[in-house]
């Protein structure tokens, strides 16, 4: 470098700033900080930094704003208790419950399954004919606008039987008839007297407004 001395490098003492020639006052950047030799600087961003230890410091994280989380805005500061369209990978559940419609009124004309409020409905009371059961997300959000393509949801009807028996006659996606594909390969024609028909249904969107649907009849008694 010109100017500098050769001795330089065999200096025992410290040599003042001001005996320096223009050379090292050439600034070093930083991160998307300049500094130049002797001065300070107080704040540096788009900087990584690898394998550190911060041994004291402050947050200057905001006390107010909102977080977004899948389709839950929550407040810093602030408890949800429900999230919604979030993905999780690799996650351990414990525990879990799903919630149900228990209803003491009886399976009969149509059936409106929420599914965005239970996954369960139980009818405690006598069948009172048979019936058609319309799956949708809500009284005003479409099964076909609560879910995208490519998932499933499982429901199950539980329905209460007299000694007259009834069944579930049809089977409707946001008011539309669909066919299921029923196990064994032949769709109930009756229910079962004096028991408990538990009926599953396995409801596969394949495109928009489009569905596969498993269903199952089975008798509890």
């Amino acid at each position: 470098m010109p100017g500098v001395p050769y001795t330089f490098g065999t200096a025992t003492t410290s040599i003042p700033l001001s005996n320096l020639d223009s050379n090292f006052v050439t600034p070093v950047t930083i991160g998307n900080a300049s500094v130049a030799l002797g001065n300070t600087i107080s704040a540096i961003g788009n900087l990584t930094l690898n394998n550190v230890t911060i041994n004291s410091g402050t947050s200057n994280i905001a006390s107010s704003g909102n977080v977004t989380i899948g389709n839950t805005t929550i407040t810093l500061g602030n408890t949800a208790t429900t999230l919604g369209n979030l993905a999780l990978t690799n996650v351990t559940i414990t525990t879990i419950s799903e919630p149900s419609n228990v209803t003491a009124t009886a399976a009969n004309a149509t059936i409106n399954f929420d599914v965005l409020s239970n996954v369960v409905q139980y009818f405690t009371s006598n069948a009172a004919g048979n019936w058609t059961i319309n799956f949708r997300g809500s009284s005003s959000v479409t099964f076909n606008n609560a879910f995208p393509a490519n998932t499933s949801v499982s429901c199950t009807l539980v329905t209460t039987q007299g000694n007259t028996a009834y069944y579930n006659s049809v089977v409707q996606i946001d008011g539309n008839s669909v066919t299921p594909k029923w196990q064994g390969g032949t769709a109930p024609t009756s229910g079962n007297a004096s028991s408990l028909d538990s009926y599953s249904y396995v409801i596969i969107k394949t495109a928009a407004s489009t569905y596969t649907v498993l269903a199952s009849q089975t008798k509890f008694a």
